[in-house]
Parts: structure tokens; C-alpha cells; sequence
């Protein structure tokens, strides 16, 4: 059946912490599919109804704009090629009205320019079609606990993070280089914050998957090169020196400038 191998509930390893916080335990999840594939739609509303998700189901990108700014949705799954709307197109458009849920893109084209697109209009991540359900839990279970503890986690009292012109906000999630102020997605935000504050430290690949999203991509994914390549594209756009090292073969450094 459309079961997944792991029995975890979907907010995974973060009920322990909700606890610490004293925020309670996670709600159910809740997670809207935008599919025109209607056997996709169906496919994954047993499966994830199954995993302890609510779902929502929409068919274009009109319903699924609808249905995505709900006040209680957790995570967005949108296919690219959808009518009325594409899926860039919703992502587009929620970003630009506020919208600050997860978006996870689906998406038939493998090319770096297709993910990069989705990056630019605001995505979270990316899984290309055809996708493994395990992997496709993984990845939902690892934005249903950002979205529900990005709250719980800012610390009022947090300090700016500055290395040079590099300022980063982690309170309100913005950062600037100098006087310009950078558009980051929630995973180039979360992956920026954490090398200043490990600035001159080599970060291997899987302690960056672990701290971004709770799992590791296995050494066959560029899953991370592609998000530290846009990182990098929107620093140099922002006027900032490169200051994201490669460590062949190891992981990324963030240097002083």
C-alpha cells in the first residue's frame, strides 16, 4: 500500500522539544496537495492521511492559491505544471502577499534551472518527479517542524548576527549585506544563519542536512549545492565578496571578507 517504511508521526523528533518550550505537543498536521494529476492527488491524500496529516486537496493553481492560505496550514505541496496558475506562479503570488508557509515544489523538469526557478519564487525545496514516498514524507516531516517551531524558536532577546556587512536578523528573519537587504527563502535563511554562526568552521554536508531539514540526502544529492549556489548568486547580487567556501569533498565555510 501507499504506506511509508517509517512509522514516525509526520512532526518527527520535535515532540520532545515542544515539550521543553512548553509550547504543548505539535497539532495534526495539516498540508495542501495541488496536483492536476488526479491520481497523484488521491495517491498521496491516502498515504499522508494515513502518516497522521490533514489534507487538502486542489486540482489548479487557482484552488490551490485558495486553499493555501488557510490560517492553519503547515506545509504547501505544489506541482510546476499546473493550468490556470502554475505552481511558480502560486509561490509568486503567496510570497508576495505575505504568506510565509513551506512550500515544497514538485516538479517533471530536473534541470538546475527548473529548481532554480523554484528557489527564486520563493520554494523551500524541491523533489523531482517521479519521487519516492519515503523520501517525499522526509522532506514534509522536516518543514511541518520548521513551520511549527519557527515560532516557538525565536528568542526575542536574539542578538543580530553581523560578520563584516553581513547582518543577519534571526527574530524577523532578514539579512542584509551593507545597506541592502537580501529576499531569502526560509531554507537560504536557515542555511545563511547557520554558517555565520559557525563562521570559519567547516560544516560537513550531513551536519548541514541534519540542522536544515532533519535528514540527510545520502552523497548522490546536490540538494545542498544547489541551495548554497543560489545563496551565493543572491550574496554576489547583493554586492557581498564570496564568502562561501568550498570544501571539496567535505562541506561549506563561511569566511570573513
Amino acid at each position: 500500500g501507499p504506506c511509508t517504511r517509517d512509522r514516525r508521526p509526520p512532526h518527527g523528533r520535535t515532540d520532545d522539544t515542544a515539550r521543553d518550550r512548553g509550547v504543548g505537543p505539535p497539532m495534526t498536521p495539516h498540508v495542501v496537495i495541488a496536483d492536476d494529476d488526479r491520481a497523484i492527488r488521491e495517491s498521496l491524500q491516502r498515504a499522508l492521511t494515513l502518516e497522521g496529516y490533514r489534507v487538502t486537496l486542489a486540482a489548479d493553481g487557482v484552488q490551490a492559491a485558495v486553499a493555501a492560505r488557510g490560517p492553519d496550514v503547515d506545509v504547501i505541496v505544489l506541482d510546476v505544471g499546473m493550468p490556470t496558475i502554475d505552481g511558480l506562479g502560486v509561490t509568486r503570488l503567496l510570497r508576495a502577499e505575505g504568506v510565509t508557509t513551506p512550500i515544497l515544489m514538485l516538479t517533471a523538469r530536473v534541470s538546475v534551472d527548473a529548481r532554480v526557478a523554484g528557489l527564486d519564487a520563493g520554494a523551500d525545496d524541491y523533489l523531482p518527479k517521479p519521487f519516492d514516498l519515503d523520501e517525499l514524507m522526509a522532506r514534509l516531516r522536516a518543514l511541518v517542524r520548521r513551520s511549527q517551531f519557527s515560532v516557538a524558536a525565536a528568542d526575542p532577546d536574539a542578538a543580530d548576527l553581523t560578520m563584516g556587512l553581513l547582518r543577519v536578523d534571526p527574530t524577523a528573519r532578514r539579512t542584509w549585506w551593507g545597506s541592502t537587504e537580501m529576499t531569502l527563502s526560509k531554507t537560504e535563511f536557515d542555511l545563511l544563519e547557520l554558517l555565520v554562526r559557525n563562521r570559519g568552521q567547516v560544516l560537513t554536508h550531513s551536519v548541514i542536512y541534519d540542522r536544515i531539514w532533519q535528514y540527510d540526502f545520502g552523497p548522490d544529492s546536490n540538494n545542498l549545492a544547489v541551495y548554497i549556489s543560489y545563496l551565493r548568486r543572491k550574496l554576489d547580487a547583493a554586492g557581498a565578496p564570496d564568502l562561501i567556501r568550498t570544501v571539496r569533498g567535505v562541506g561549506y565555510r563561511l569566511d570573513e571578507p
